[in-house]
């Protein structure tokens, strides 16, 4: 079923073919417009769409009458946005036991229920879950996939290569974001789609997640302060000062706190917990995550930023960088089977991003728009980190990796560490 028009392979289509092969049912979680229905209907045979209306009203009549009509048709069967019907989790729970079989159900959803709690089982061996985000540069087509980070990580050589994204091309992609849409369109329209996306948030969705009633304008003022301070661990208290300094609004605490976890349960913003290595000396590690959003372009939308306006102002543009970078880090860690961390101490030593795989292995990456200054700033960071990590007790590092917006060429400076430019990466 992989012949629908202008579709984009993504690697979450190598993931999911993966899973069902070993559980009865796969649940695709991510933002609104990442493309969850589209790719799960590469590899259904058979949809309940929830999101139609007429489809979910006569969904709620089948639930009283005959639910098993619900969870009746040709494997996989497709049950998209099922959150809007939250029985059927325990429904599909029963019926991958009743079967025994494998790859009977693909569960899509963009926000988490709202009443979760109330689901009588967690789906623990039953349903497995992978999560979605837009799409990274390589998906889109944007970079040239000619550096592989499962490469670095099994020390294969390879040689400089060359990068073809332009300063000006790194701010468009960030302000464009990587919505499957948005990637088909042209200049000023694909912007756009963006910032569509970005009011849908504080306009529509942040009333739709829950019973709890929410301010549109404070949900937009709460986007454009994440905005400002994506890549820090800035503090609630610190956002809900900035907001009255920016904006002239005071917004309370616990009022912050509610706002934050339902755009969380959006899948809007996903943030970065610490990494807590075995270091050789002892150094206080600082715990709290890192804020970012799951695109960069929703932090553009937020503060009306244009790519005129980052080439304009680099350490801006750094900011959203890191974002990106972040963005496509994360697509390519689920790929080859790890997770992201950041690294923050006492010292002040940072490292933007730790890719921890599951069999132990690590590499460290700071992430940079670019130029020798910065460049060799990042690298001495990652050397003193490196120096610093207690290999008797773990791993040394598989790499050590400055990732950068431009650079002619990627390649491996004399002290083994990797300058790429994002247009050249991939899993």
């Amino acid at each position: 079923m992989r012949g629908l028009k202008m579709y984009k392979e993504r690697i979450v289509d190598t993931l999911l073919e993966y899973r069902l092969k070993g559980k009865g049912a796969i649940l695709i979680e991510g933002p609104k417009w990442c493309g969850k229905t589209t790719t799960a209907k590469q590899h259904s045979n058979s949809i309940l769409d929830l999101g139609d209306f007429t489809v979910f009203e006569n969904s709620q009549i089948s639930l009283r009458v005959n639910p098993q009509i619900l969870t009746s048709g040709a494997v996989p069967r497709l049950l998209d946005e099922w959150q809007n019907i939250p029985q059927l989790w325990d429904m599909v729970r029963t019926e991958v036991d009743k079967r025994g079989a494998v790859g009977q159900f693909i569960l899509t959803g963009s926000t988490v229920p709202p009443d979760i709690q109330k689901l009588h089982h967690s789906g623990t061996g039953r349903i497995g879950r992978i999560k979605m985000r837009p799409m990274s540069l390589w998906e889109s087509g944007e970079s040239s996939g000619t550096i592989s980070i499962s490469d670095l990580f099994s020390g294969k050589t390879i040689l400089p290569q060359e990068n073809k994204l332009s300063l000006q091309q790194i701010a468009f992609l960030i302000c464009r974001g990587g919505w499957p849409q948005a990637t088909l369109l042209d200049g000023s329209i694909a912007l756009e789609e963006a910032r569509d996306y970005c009011q849908a948030i504080y306009k529509v969705d942040i009333h739709r997640i829950d019973e709890t009633r929410r301010s549109s304008e404070r949900a937009r003022l709460l986007l454009r302060s994440y905005a400002r301070h994506q890549g820090t661990s800035a503090s609630l208290n610190h956002i809900s000062t900035d907001i009255k300094v920016n904006d002239n609004t005071a917004i309370s605490y616990e009022t912050l706190s509610d706002y934050i976890d339902a755009l969380k349960k959006l899948f809007v913003i996903e943030n970065m917990p610490a990494w807590n290595p075995n270091l050789r000396s002892k150094t206080s590690i600082q715990t709290s995550d890192t804020r970012y959003f799951i695109d960069p372009s929703i932090a553009s939308g937020a503060l009306s930023i244009s790519p005129d306006d980052l080439v304009n102002d680099l350490k801006t543009m750094g900011l959203f960088f890191e974002t990106m970078a972040v963005r496509d880090l994360r697509v390519y860690a689920d790929f080859i089977g790890g997770d992201i961390f950041h690294y923050r101490d006492s010292n002040g030593l940072e490292c933007d991003s730790v890719i921890h795989l599951n069999n132990g292995s690590y590499g460290l990456i700071e992430i940079k728009l670019g130029g020798s200054e910065l460049i060799e700033k990042a690298s001495e960071n990652l050397l003193k980190l490196s120096e610093k990590i207690d290999t008797d007790k773990m791993k040394k590092p598989s790499f050590l990796m400055v990732l950068t917006a431009v650079g002619e060429y990627s390649y491996q400076r004399k002290d083994g560490i990797w300058v790429v430019p994002i247009g050249c990466l991939k899993p």
